[in-house]
């Protein structure tokens, strides 16, 4: 990867009219409203308790809120469109209420849930799909102007983890980022933010494959997302818990960091922060 590439990266994003700026890396905090998320940390079971999830995340250092009310975990039980916008909707109007100057994301694959989330406060749109599974996506984010994070996988949450296979893993995530990139380009959409899909439709070889090489990403001159955060790529390898994996993942984050991800998605916020901050001492030892 040439440095230039590096440092030519777009790293700022138009979120209804107001800039966001990723030049220092930031934290992503989960919000599920499922019932059967795979941390039961990350669940709210009501606008209350959101809300005072939300009001720590803050507190912590986040930036970013992402709300999902579909559990995209493997094996994950499948929720009607009509569902998740049920759960969705009371949560989110009450946190941009409450806390108006956060920046909400929306954790969902599907376009109608996408624009009732956007008409409802919410400022980004995060599809685990990149579009496979609702092909109205593209159109519906390029129609509502707003940045949209776009992961790799493979099938579903319910089969992407029966024997996913590649050739090369990381040839073909890139592949996969340069074809799905050149038809948001196509459809007018420049605030993308790639996420290489850790845990989605990937053995533990692929994740720590890509992971090993996830600068070759940079190439697309994008804002990277990583989300690790006490997945079974950390807690297998370690013989722990869930509960137990918040080292696991800061390790993990800081590797990423080390690579150029510019959005850590987390369970921890405070941990992720520590990461960021004792990352930058390193790359900037003076200040």
């Amino acid at each position: 990867m040439a440095k230039d590439t590096f440092l030519n990266r777009k790293l700022t994003l138009n979120s209804k009219g107001t800039l966001v700026d990723l030049t220092k890396p930031s934290v992503m905090a989960i919000l599920n409203i499922t019932p059967d998320s795979f941390f039961a940390g990350s669940r709210a079971s009501g606008i209350r308790d959101a809300l005072k999830k939300v009001e720590t995340f803050i507190n912590e250092g986040a930036k970013f809120i992402d709300i999902g009310a579909y559990s995209s975990r493997p094996g994950a039980a499948d929720v009607s469109e009509k569902e998740e916008i049920e759960r969705l909707i009371p949560i989110l109007k009450a946190v941009n209420y409450e806390f108006p100057n956060t920046i909400i994301s929306v954790d969902t694959f599907r376009a109608k849930v996408a624009e009732e989330a956007i008409f409802s406060g919410a400022n980004i749109i995060n599809d685990i799909a990149g579009g496979d599974l609702d092909a109205e996506m593209f159109n519906t984010v390029a129609k509502l102007k707003i940045p949209y994070i776009m992961m790799h996988m493979k099938g579903t949450p319910q089969n992407m983890q029966q024997n996913p296979v590649y050739e090369d893993v990381v040839a073909e995530v890139f592949s996969y980022f340069n074809t799905k990139i050149q038809k948001l380009r196509n459809l007018g959409i420049k605030d993308v933010i790639i996420d290489p899909g850790f845990g989605f439709a990937k053995t533990m070889t692929h994740n720590y494959q890509l992971l090993q090489q996830m600068e070759s990403l940079n190439v697309f001159e994008l804002p990277l997302l990583v989300g690790f955060s006490r997945k079974s790529m950390i807690t297998k390898v370690l013989d722990i818990k869930t509960e137990d994996a918040v080292n696991g993942t800061s390790i993990l984050n800081t590797i990423a960091l080390q690579k150029g991800a510019n959005i850590l998605r987390v369970h921890d916020v405070k941990a992720a922060m520590e990461c960021i901050k004792l990352n930058e001492k390193v790359n900037n030892p003076s200040n």
